[in-house]
């Protein structure tokens, strides 16, 4: 019998246009709520002033003058939102100090070019920061992207899950994650807000990419359980308050959490697991 072939058929693993939409609405959306008291407000004077078209002739052009000043300003507002995370590279920098050593640096730009040109990623700069917890993040630099790989990863990680770690955090960039992540972590919020901007569950979305682009889910599953068991020291980085604002950015979202939590999708532990049984 003749294959069939479905035109309609879709890799589940792969990042699809959909998913890139959707997370770029939710930013639109976001942007447009924190404008909304600002939108009612024109709205009704607006309505009010063309509805007094009995009272002064005049007054209905300027209603509509005022609406379309006002839509201006809000599409640029809603624009530039967007743009916000952009700044997040260089705030990231100025939090690290350099680390690594020559053969580590070249070691983590042949893995990064490698894979960005699978995952279809270009620009990308990579810095080896110092401290002594492992994690690792891909944030907006201006027009281009910045990769912050911590030196204890860069020591202790195997080449196959270090290639998981970048893998995953090229992966968000694919799914159109870092525009929600890096406005998350810029913009003064509560907790739950920056989580429900971030997109929460969406790291273990990203193993899913990453492990398929890869074709090996045990070098990442690795990666993530040497995360879920280390413990972090308070002179880390990722003991600080910046790094609480900062967090849903970096490949591990809970290198503070004291022990595991199953029931997230973003905890270390749950996603090796995943990966592990694939």
């Amino acid at each position: 019998m003749a294959p069939v072939l479905d035109p309609s058929w879709q890799n589940p693993y792969a990042p699809s246009t959909n998913e890139r939409h959707h997370n770029q609405r939710v930013v639109r959306r976001f942007s447009f709520k924190r404008r909304l008291p600002n939108t009612i407000v024109v709205g009704i004077v607006a309505l009010a002033l063309i509805a007094g078209v009995v009272v002064v002739p005049w007054l209905p052009a300027l209603g509509v003058v005022i609406a379309l000043v006002y839509a201006w300003d809000l599409r640029r507002t809603v624009e530039g939102y967007a743009k916000r995370g952009q700044s997040l590279g260089a705030s990231m920098l100025s939090q690290f100090s350099a680390g690594g050593n020559g053969t580590e640096c070249l070691r983590l730009v042949t893995v990064l070019d490698r894979l960005a040109a699978t995952f279809g990623v270009d620009s990308v700069s990579a810095f080896i920061v110092d401290d002594s917890t492992y994690n690792a993040a891909l944030v907006p630099d201006g027009s281009k992207f910045s990769l912050f790989v911590t030196s204890s990863l860069m020591q202790d990680f195997e080449l196959i899950e270090l290639e998981g770690v970048v893998a995953h955090c090229l992966a968000r960039q694919r799914l159109g994650l870092l525009e929600r992540e890096s406005l998350a972590a810029v913009t003064s919020l509560s907790d739950d807000a920056r989580r429900n901007l971030a997109g929460s569950g969406k790291a273990y979305r990203a193993d899913e990419v990453a492990a398929a682009s890869i074709r090996y889910p045990l070098g990442l599953a690795g990666a993530l359980r040497k995360c879920a068991r280390q413990r972090v020291s308070a002179a880390s980085f990722f003991s600080s308050s910046t790094y609480a604002q900062w967090r849903w950015v970096f490949f591990n979202q809970w290198s503070d959490r004291p022990s595991s939590d199953l029931g997230d999708l973003d905890d270390a532990e749950l996603r090796a697991r995943a990966l592990e049984e694939w």
